[in-house]
Formats: C-alpha cells, sequence, structure tokens
C-alpha cells in the first residue's frame, strides 16, 4: 500500500518508455545476421530501417495530439502493446521481407509514441504536483536518458543473444515481449497528467503546431535536430559496414558493441548539458554540433583506413554528440512550449531528429556513384554549415 506513495510517479511511467525504445532499437545491430542468414541486400536490410522511420512518423506527429485529447496513459498502454505486436512479426518474419518490414514499422510506431506521448508525460510527472524536487533540466533529461538507455540495452542483449545465444533470429525478439508483459501493471498505476476533457472542434485541427513556426525553432531547434539520430545511424549502422572485412564472425559483435559504446556514451553525456548550458551561455546545441563534426572528420578517415580501432573512437565521438544535442534540443523545445501544445512540438521535434536516421539508405543508394570518403565529406559540410546556422540563430534570437 506504501509503495504507491514511495515511488515516484515519473519511474511508474519510465519503464514504458526504456521497453519501447527497446523495442525500437534491438534490430539494428542484427541488420548483418539478416545480410548473411537471411540473404537480403544490403540495400533490403536499409530499408527496414527505413520501414522504421515511416512508422515513427505517425508515432511522433499523430499520438502528441491524440494524447492531448485522450491522455498520457492510454497512448503509452497501446505504444507498449504496438511494441509487443512489431517484435511479434520480427520474431516469426525471418525469411519474409513483408513481416519484417510490417514489423519495423510498428516499432517505428511505438517508439514515436514514447518520444511524443512518453516524453511529454516524464517532463509533466518531473514538475509540480507530482514531483517537487526535480530540478529545471529534469523534465528534458529523465525521458531522454530512459529513451537512450532503452536504446541501448535493447541493442546490446539483442546482438550478444543473436551472436552467442540460442534461437539467434526469435530469441531477441522474446525478450522484449516478456519485459514489455511486466511492465504494463507499473504503467497502470502511474497519475494520468492531461486533464479529462472532450474536444469538440475537428481532430485534425489537433495536429496543428504553431510552435514550429517559433523564431526559436526554426533558427535554433531545425538545423541541428537531424544530426541528433545522424549521430547515431553514422556510428552503429555505417561504420560496421566499413570495417566489416576486418572482423569476420565477429562482425555482428563489433555492430553490437558499437551501438552499445555510442548509446552508453550519449547516456554518460546527458546529465552534463545543465553545466555545458550554464558554461556556455546556453549554447550546449552549439557544443554538440561540434562534436559531431568532429565525429563526421573521423568518419572520413574511418572510411579510408578501415581500421577498426577508429571506428570505435568516431562512434564515442559521436554518442557524445547526440546525448549533447538531444537534451539540449529537448530543453530548447520545453523553453518555448506550454502544458497544451508541449507534445505536439515534441512530436515534430523528433521527428526532425530521424531525419538523420535515412542517412545509412541514402548512402548505400548513393555509394555505386561515389565512396563513403567522399559522401562523409560532403556531409560534414552540410553539418559545418548547420552548425554556423544555430551558432548564428542562437545569438540573434
Amino acid at each position: 500500500m506504501n509503495f504507491r506513495r514511495t515511488v515516484p510517479a515519473w519511474q511508474l511511467a519510465a519503464p514504458a518508455l526504456f521497453v519501447m525504445a527497446w523495442g525500437g532499437n534491438h534490430f539494428t545491430p542484427l541488420l548483418h545476421m539478416y545480410e548473411s542468414l537471411g540473404h537480403y541486400s544490403a540495400l533490403m536490410a536499409d530499408l527496414f530501417l527505413g520501414f522504421y522511420v515511416v512508422g515513427l512518423i505517425p508515432g511522433l506527429l499523430v499520438a502528441g495530439a491524440l494524447s492531448d485529447r485522450y491522455g498520457r496513459k492510454p497512448l503509452s498502454v497501446a505504444g507498449v502493446a504496438i511494441g509487443i505486436a512489431a517484435s511479434i512479426l520480427l520474431g516469426l518474419g525471418f525469411s519474409s521481407e513483408i513481416m519484417l518490414s510490417s514489423g519495423r514499422f510498428l516499432a517505428g510506431l511505438s517508439v514515436g509514441v514514447a518520444m511524443s506521448v512518453g516524453t511529454a508525460w516524464l517532463k509533466e510527472l518531473s514538475s509540480a504536483p507530482f514531483d517537487r524536487q526535480a530540478d529545471r533540466t529534469a523534465g528534458a533529461r529523465r525521458p531522454a536518458l530512459t529513451l537512450t538507455i532503452g536504446f541501448g540495452l535493447g541493442a546490446g542483449v539483442a546482438g550478444a543473444l543473436a551472436q552467442w545465444g540460442p534461437m539467434p533470429t526469435l530469441s531477441p525478439y522474446l525478450v522484449h515481449i516478456l519485459l514489455s508483459l511486466l511492465v504494463l501493471p507499473r504503467l497502470l498505476r502511474a497519475p494520468e497528467t492531461v486533464p479529462r476533457f472532450r474536444s469538440h472542434r475537428p481532430f485534425w485541427q489537433d495536429l496543428a503546431v504553431p510552435l514550429a513556426g517559433h523564431r526559436r525553432f526554426v533558427r535554433v531547434i531545425a538545423p541541428s535536430a537531424p544530426w541528433v539520430f545522424g549521430a547515431a545511424a553514422i556510428a552503429y549502422a555505417i561504420m560496421p559496414k566499413l570495417v566489416e572485412d576486418q572482423l569476420g564472425s565477429l562482425n555482428l559483435a563489433f555492430a553490437t558493441l558499437l551501438t552499445v559504446v555510442t548509446l552508453g556514451t550519449g547516456a554518460l553525456v546527458q546529465p552534463l548539458v545543465a553545466r555545458i548550458n550554464q558554461v556556455t551561455g546556453g549554447r550546449a546545441l552549439v557544443v554538440g554540433m561540434s562534436v559531431m563534426l568532429l565525429g563526421l572528420v573521423l568518419s572520413i578517415a574511418t572510411a579510408i583506413v578501415l581500421s577498426p580501432l577508429l571506428a570505435l573512437i568516431t562512434a564515442i565521438t559521436l554518442g557524445a554528440s547526440y546525448g549533447i544535442c538531444v537534451v539540449a534540443g529537448l530543453v530548447e523545445i520545453q523553453r518555448i512550449s506550454t502544458p497544451a501544445d508541449l507534445a505536439g512540438i515534441t512530436g515534430v521535434y523528433y521527428s526532425l531528429t530521424y531525419v538523420g536516421f535515412l542517412l545509412p539508405v541514402l548512402f548505400a543508394w548513393l555509394n555505386s556513384v561515389a565512396s563513403y570518403a567522399v559522401l562523409m565529406s560532403v556531409l560534414a559540410a552540410v553539418c559545418a554549415g548547420c552548425l554556423a546556422a544555430v551558432a548564428y540563430g542562437i545569438r540573434r534570437v
């Protein structure tokens, strides 16, 4: 009976975000397995990542509006259930492109709910009256860290099971299904933060997000957003491909290592973002983008020398950029938003961040006309331009 009073409210909701993130990323280190055992082409394997992004869009943009109307908890329960359905399809569909694509779409939809609805919910649960001790950045730091740990552990456990465990094409998904079922009772005890009401206006009007036109969003947040998951995609989807000939049978294990190292580094730096903002006068995004540019320079070097050690260093650097940028971006979002539009603008923000996750598909398509070193060089030039735009926007707005 005392359990409900002693456990902070945000900790009742956080496990749902954790398992949804787990289900979104446990597929990523398995790409080499699908290419080698399932005989899928590299382009098809990257398209599985693409279907995930396609599923993210309605999860990010529609779920937030639905949660503003019907509440955070019902949408979060639905997100966990959708994640379970995704893992069932992925576990049973090893030989079916349709089942794998559908599973990845549903996984993206589930993660979209976690990012838009779950992030807004944890932010609300990290402030009064639910939490009177949380600091000002807790509402951005807690959901970002929960998602990052879920992404990292999901990939790490799945990769280890696929490399050394039984039933490598099935067991990673069984673990996620079991975890998801275990968190549901805890989720149902979490308090709702949205007042109960039923809007009488058409639903499509709820999808409008006027804050997307805010000067600070356009000039500061939007140019930095795609690099959040652009950093992650380069680190654990592109780097393993560059050095796979040097690794032989350990390619899957190395891909898993890069995923865990990238997201682990991101998790470690996230608590430092408040301090970085304090030291730099609110310019943590500029710091994160600068680290991203350094990571791209290291990526170019890795594409030239094809060194697994350099790929690991690159992943650490890109992971630091990811961790700084995602929290700094959420701090900026929560700075310009109100409770009425928090979920909607968070969904728009995360939609932009996942544009970067399409980089592996784009690079696989363009690799027939240009080397990865050349493609990375072009990307570094674009990053430098976005870095300049963010720095200028912060100074001017």
